[in-house]
């Protein structure tokens, strides 16, 4: 089989101007989608020389200065003269649009850059990119400055080496963000190395040291294992099969949950919205269950009517198919649009699961039951469901929930409801509300966790079915979004820690049964603030402690006067000092002799210190400020100073744990940013700062609310219902599979990733409400 790969391989479809003017066209988006798709595409040229037979390992950096790097071992970019283009053949791939090896069939079967407009695309979008080629026994080294060549590719050392090294820096008048978030680039690698189980990925991250390595022999067997987060009812199935140039791999396994887990891919590419692959394996399993139903299930059962809804309840899948000339839907490829291979995978599924099923009963049967169970909760779904249907149109309020205060309008985009933490403050909301557009449900307590429960039994919670009736536009099979009555859904509950579970809990159910409520932006959180102001006539409501904060420096700076500094600076710095004052408070709750930590924040020098002079530099310090050291211990790795102090007793411990402290560390970021402002209130900020806000106290009452039933009617319309004073938050989903994962980690059944998750977090926690 012939493997030449060179200048003549490389096709032009001419035409690179517009990338810069309309880069959603390519990319996606200029936020921090795009951002990272520039990453993916540089990646994937990577992959599709390794699906060719030429690379196995890719190595990609994140730099300390804002660049990613990319280098593979493959066979390098052609970098002979193009013989349409007169010059060199890697130039021409990266500066032509539709220009690359992808459109000679030679050259990549299939492969994942489609059009050809992925690296060129990148280098337009960069405001610097370095290309380094090794091939022909030659280094070959080119720069490029927003898409320009800077050089002409020029030849290096000898090596006997090949591959290509892409390194480049998003340019920030472009891009909105150009931060690389090491999660969302992790979780993409690790997908490959599933998908490419020959394929080594290594990531690495300068800007703190991060290292992995991704490499998953098992493929997709491993894929699906691992993305399992419940018990497996059935081990792993995993085929690879091919026709018409079409190959078509797959794995999938049965867990005891009632959600679906289906990841798609077409030639590496990550699908989001499907298409005709994902069609084709639907159609195959479910017809290969339903055939296994009606062959094995009793007599009884066999009535049971099944849907395709039904027998993917519980199931843990990737499908995977590599295909010449794939038809996507846009640059960013999020949908197949190819029909031959649908019924390629239909077939393939259904014949590899019949046979699965012959020769394993045990799991056939689980798996077949778990099919006649989720039919049997639908259709007990579908019966409580008509419960909550109202008998005639949808603006009648004859058979709305009786605790429901509607509103007059029956205009849905005018209309909002509130969902209210209790009765108390429902009552509250419904005298102070506007009854022409404000409708109120009480909801009492904490509804049911709808993670981990099955529609039929959701549907049985009184709070839920009330909602439900109350929206209008039903739930499951019979949602429909024009029948929904209000397009504002608040959800208004006390600012505690009960509260935020209820908001949680809530959020849970709409993001899985009523998605496309939050996707139109219908969802929202009420902001009641936390604190009211009173002095004389002057009332002011401030949300939390911080704005409460920076309404006393306002005030209180009012009969203060610092030489040299004016009003606007001395604000903004006091406000940095609040900041500072906060996290000394936090470090508080966890380290003792807090004046000693501090002076270490305040004097970051003594942090490298070697452990037995800053030994010494502490003691001195607790001495100064008139604590009697009663005993002390010096080892390699930890100070212990044992102080009587005006609160007793004290232990102060450093080690890594108060360094490698994230309130450590954000206070010691803003006291660094007190010292930038280079501001000399001639004594400390922080007694100063109490000084100003004493002021501002003196002869006013501050309240606090503790939950939404202290506030009089008037008041929760003052502050959280009128739409002229209130904040709403929106609620959006910006990654599906992202928010998905984390309802499944915080709501679902497991409890050891939770564990871990905790365990591993514990350290970035600022404020514990316990």
């Amino acid at each position: 089989m012939e493997h030449n790969y060179g200048a003549d391989n490389i096709k032009v479809l001419k035409g690179l101007e517009a990338v810069r003017k309309r880069p959603g066209m390519y990319i996606g988006d200029t936020n921090i989608g795009g951002l990272h798709h520039m990453i993916y595409e540089v990646v994937d040229n990577s992959i599709d020389e390794a699906m060719a037979g030429f690379c196995d390992t890719i190595n990609v950096t994140l730099t300390r200065d804002g660049s990613a790097k990319i280098s593979d071992n493959g066979r390098g970019i052609p970098v002979a003269m193009h013989p349409t283009e007169k010059i060199s053949a890697a130039t021409v791939v990266l500066t032509v649009l539709h220009a690359g090896g992808k459109f000679d069939k030679d050259t990549y079967k299939v492969s994942g850059g489609l059009h050809g407009v992925g690296v060129s695309v990148v280098n337009a979008l960069s405001k610097k990119l370095v290309l380094d080629i090794q091939r022909d026994g030659y280094c070959w080294h080119e720069d490029f400055a927003a898409g320009i060549p800077q050089n002409e590719l020029s030849q290096g050392a000898a090596t006997k080496k090949t591959g290509t090294c892409v390194e480049f820096w998003p340019d920030d008048s472009i891009f909105e963000i150009v931060v690389f978030d090491r999660e969302i680039l992790a979780k993409r690698f690790a997908e490959l190395a599933y998908l490419n189980p020959k394929i080594t990925i290594n990531f690495s991250d300068e800007r703190d040291g991060f290292k992995k390595s991704y490499h998953f022999e098992g493929g997709l067997t491993s894929f699906v294992t691992d993305m399992n987060k419940t018990n497996a009812l059935s081990k792993a199935v995993s085929f690879c099969g091919g026709e018409d140039d079409v190959i078509v791999e797959f794995a999938l396994l049965y867990n005891e949950s009632y959600s679906e887990s289906l990841l798609s891919f077409v030639n590496n590419i990550k699908t989001p919205d499907g298409g005709t692959h994902e069609a084709g394996f639907r159609a195959g399993l479910t017809r290969a269950i339903t055939n296994y139903i009606a062959a094995n299930a009793s007599a009884r059962e066999k009535d049971t009517k099944i849907t395709g809804d039904d027998v993917r309840e519980g199931l843990v899948a990737v499908i995977s198919v590599k295909v010449p000339e794939p038809q996507f839907e846009g640059q960013t490829k999020s949908k197949l649009g190819s029909s031959y291979v649908k019924p390629i995978t239909q077939k393939m599924v259904f014949e590899t699961l019949v046979k699965y099923f012959e020769e394993n009963p045990n799991e056939a049967r689980a798996i077949m039951n778990k099919a006649l169970l989720a039919a049997r909760g639908r259709e007990a779904a579908k019966r409580a469901r008509d419960l909550t249907r109202k008998k005639d149109n949808i603006n009648s309020v004859g058979t709305l929930p009786g605790k429901l205060a509607d509103c007059q309008s029956k205009e849905a985009s005018e209309c909002e409801i509130y969902l209210v933490e209790g009765d108390s403050a429902g009552g509250s909301a419904k005298q102070g509300r506007d009854r022409g557009f404000q409708a109120i449900l009480p909801l009492r307590g904490k509804i049911l966790n709808v993670e981990k429960s099955r529609l039929d039994k959701i549907l049985q919670s009184e709070e839920i079915k009330n909602m439900i009736t109350a929206f209008g536009c039903g739930v499951g099979e019979e949602f429909d979004e024009n029948r929904l009555r209000y397009h504002k859904i608040i959800i208004m509950t006390d600012a505690d820690v009960d509260g935020s579970h209820i908001q949680t809990l809530l959020l849970t159910f709409f993001f899985r049964f009523l998605t496309p409520i939050i996707e139109k932006g219908y969802v929202y959180l009420a902001q009641p603030p936390l604190y009211l102001y009173k002095k004389g006539k002057k009332k002011i409501y401030l949300k939390d402690e911080r704005a409460l904060n920076e309404f006393l420096i306002e005030t209180g700076i009012e009969s203060r006067e610092f030489e040299g500094v004016g009003e606007a600076d001395l604000i903004d710095y006091l406000k940095l000092v609040a900041q500072y004052r906060s996290m000394l408070n936090e470090l508080k709750k966890r380290f003792n002799i807090i004046s000693a930590v501090r002076h270490m924040i305040e004097n970051p020098d003594l942090i490298g210190l070697p452990y037995p002079q800053l030994f010494d530099e502490i003691k001195a310090k607790i001495e100064s400020d008139g604590f009697n050291i009663l005993n002390s211990y010096l080892n390699d790795d930890e100070i212990r100073i044992y102080a009587q102090t005006a609160n007793g007793l004290e232990e102060l411990v450093i080690s890594d744990l108060l360094f490698t402290n994230a309130i450590f560390e954000e206070a010691l970021h803003i006291h660094s940013k007190m010292k930038e402002r280079g501001l000399d209130l001639g004594s400390d900020p922080v007694a100063i700062l109490d000084e100003i806000e004493e002021s501002a106290k003196k002869g006013a009452d501050i309240q606090r609310y503790k939950g939404l039933g202290e506030m009089n009617p008037d008041q929760l319309w003052e502050t959280t219902m009128n739409p002229e004073n209130r904040r709403l938050l929106k609620i959006s989903i910006e990654d599906m599979q992202k928010a998905s994962d984390i309802f499944e980690l915080f709501m679902g059944d497991e409890v050891e990733p939770r564990r871990d998750y905790i365990q591993a977090h514990a350290k970035d926690v600022k404020h514990l409400d316990v």
